[in-house]
């Protein structure tokens, strides 16, 4: 028998068993002659009891212990996936000698660890800040710029920062009013128009001054360039800047150029300024760097979108479908208004949401079955993902505040 020590606990083991798996370590241990190599495979070697010692978890030795008795390795719930499966390699087992039930299990186990430690990284990195204090240290104004990112980034370094922190987002909801007021026949006269101005040039010169400030304090600018919410910034600003120069050329061309096609160019170029004006909604984004919330729903659309990939796929088959049914059914019928497929892509779209505006309905009998039968498809095709976004964006938020408070 071979006497082996693991952790404290004693076991023997007969040398013609462990010889029937020759790659493992006790195998090796048991066939082996030369003493070196048989010190080399333990921790230590006891010459008294003829003992070798191994400084392993003798808990999870059991399990190798009952493999060499019985040629199968069991596992148990409650075990730990990584520490099992460091556990067996040290010793030179491969999972191939579990049960399948076993190992099917095992794998599941694992894989809902390695998932649940991938999100764990990941919402991590959701909250780390593109620099660190550390950074700034012996670069060209470190302390001024280290300054300056604390004012604008760290909103919980002093009370001027966490100022800055609701101005930042106090302008963002007074860009936002602003522009709807814009849109109200009351504030289309002159004062009104006077006030929007001065509103949107007052909250653009803000949103400048502070990405100049991220600018200033960036101690990598290509790093900055490529930062998610770098973009957003700049998206809030350029709108005001793309307007005034759009503006100052359709004032020069209503003053000098008053031919037909200069004329059309102004009208042209009108229809670019509303949509340009129409880009400061996205500035609403900028409430992304402050809540929590909208951080955890970007995240769990990124984690999703797989399943919203396949929710948008079976919405789309479900328009093709049913839009060629109802125009198969209807399209005889005097005065319709599924003269053509897609004429019915609407109906289709508007029903499987179960909207239902009513706008275009079936006349026919085996219409409305059809309709029916969209309506119910709709509900079982909506009901399927709300549940797993609802579950995932609650635990994303409560582990992105937890993250937050232990910061």
């Amino acid at each position: 028998l071979l006497n082996i020590n693991v952790g404290g606990k004693s076991f023997q083991i007969a040398y013609k068993v462990l010889a029937q798996y020759p790659i493992t370590r006790l195998g090796k241990l048991a066939l082996y002659t030369d003493p070196v190599k048989k010190l080399q495979l333990c921790d230590d070697y006891l010459v008294q009891k003829n003992e070798y010692f191994f400084d392993r978890d003798p808990s999870i030795f059991h399990y190798i212990f009952h493999f060499y008795r019985s040629g199968v390795l069991w596992m148990m719930d409650e075990m730990c996936p990584s520490n099992f499966v460091e556990e067996i390699e040290y010793w030179g087992i491969h999972l191939k000698y579990t049960q399948r039930c076993c190992r099917i299990l095992f794998e599941e186990k694992q894989d809902e660890l390695n998932e649940y430690l991938k999100i764990e990284r990941e919402l991590e990195a959701e909250l780390e800040p593109l620099e660190t204090e550390a950074q700034f240290d012996g670069k060209f104004l470190g302390e001024f710029r280290k300054t300056i990112w604390n004012l604008i980034e760290n909103p919980f370094s002093s009370v001027p920062a966490k100022i800055i922190a609701v101005m930042s987002s106090f302008f963002v909801l007074i860009s936002i009013v602003g522009m709807t007021l814009s849109t109200v026949e009351e504030m289309k006269n002159k004062t009104g128009k006077l006030w929007m101005e001065h509103m949107e040039m007052i909250c653009a010169i803000f949103f400048t001054s502070e990405y100049l400030m991220r600018v200033i304090s960036s101690s990598s600018f290509k790093k900055f360039l490529r930062a998610a919410f770098s973009a957003i910034d700049l998206v809030a600003i350029l709108p005001f800047y793309i307007q005034l120069l759009f503006e100052n050329l359709e004032d020069a061309d209503t003053q000098y150029h008053e031919e037909l096609h200069k004329v059309e160019n102004v009208s042209k170029l009108g229809k670019v300024l509303k949509l340009i004006k129409l880009m400061r909604i996205f500035r609403i984004l900028k409430l992304a760097r402050h809540s929590t919330g909208l951080r955890a729903f970007s995240f769990t659309m990124r984690q999703c979108y797989q399943q919203v990939c396949c929710l948008l796929l079976f919405i789309a088959m479900g328009v093709f479908t049913f839009s060629a049914l109802i125009h198969s059914v209807e399209h005889d019928v005097p005065g319709t208004d599924f003269t053509s497929i897609p004429y019915a892509w609407w109906w289709a779209a508007v029903s499987l949401s179960t909207v239902g505006y009513g706008d275009t309905v079936p006349d026919t009998m085996l219409g409305r079955i059809v309709a029916f039968v969209c309506i119910s498809f709709g509900i079982i095709l909506n009901g399927m993902p709300i549940s797993i976004l609802y579950n995932k964006f609650s635990d994303y938020y409560a582990k992105l505040k937890a993250h937050e408070m232990s910061q």
